[in-house]
């Protein structure tokens, strides 16, 4: 199981994570919530149904992984899709954004329950229940699009990641992308089983 989902009876997965893995894994989290940020949390006392229709930024990020994480709805550079893009945007990017940052707190919660209950035995399972599991798959994806995105990662370089000499600098991050692609379709393949 090590590296590995598996099914749980009753939906959900299992995993087996050493110290490391839970270290990085929790790391990434908090780095990616900190980059998609805290998000506009209505005041305490502000109208509910008010900040339900709360309007988000109507301009892209001009970072490029927030960029891949928050893409315009239409590609075409025509004048009326930019501007279908921005009003679409405006209505939508604080709901993903608070989506991903959830996400990511799912992650960054159970490893640090599953860190308390494995000190000092090198590692624990993991065990997410069906709901976790979904909330762990966006927050994969949303890892290894960003790590992705700052490695400048290309279909055709795919294959050249591998062969990459332990001197280049990008090499920690390139195991990290490869090995939540391992993980993330681990997981896809078993909550499709």
């Amino acid at each position: 199981m090590a590296g590995h989902f598996e099914t749980l009876p009753g939906g959900g997965a299992a995993v087996a994570l050493d110290d490391v893995e839970i270290s990085i894994l929790r790391s990434l989290a908090v780095q990616l919530m900190e980059l998609i940020g805290p998000g506009d949390e209505p005041a305490k006392d502000a109208d509910p149904l008010a900040a339900l229709f709360a309007e988000g930024p109507s301009k892209p990020p001009s970072d490029p992984a927030l960029k891949r994480l928050f893409p315009d709805a239409y590609g075409d550079d025509s004048e009326e899709l930019r501007a279908a893009a921005s009003d679409f945007r405006r209505f939508t990017e604080n709901d993903l954004r608070a989506r991903k940052r959830d996400d990511a707190l799912v992650v960054v919660r159970a490893l640090d329950g599953l860190s308390a209950e494995a000190a000092g035995e090198g590692g624990a399972v993991l065990k997410l229940t069906p709901d976790e599991s979904r909330a762990w798959l966006g927050a994969l994806n949303d890892l290894r699009l960003t790590i992705g995105t700052r490695l400048e990662v290309t279909d055709e370089e795919g294959e050249q990641l591998y062969r990459l000499p332990d001197s280049d600098p990008r090499k920690p991050m390139v195991m990290a992308y490869l090995w939540l692609g391992a993980l993330q379709e681990s997981l896809v393949e078993t909550l499709m089983s």
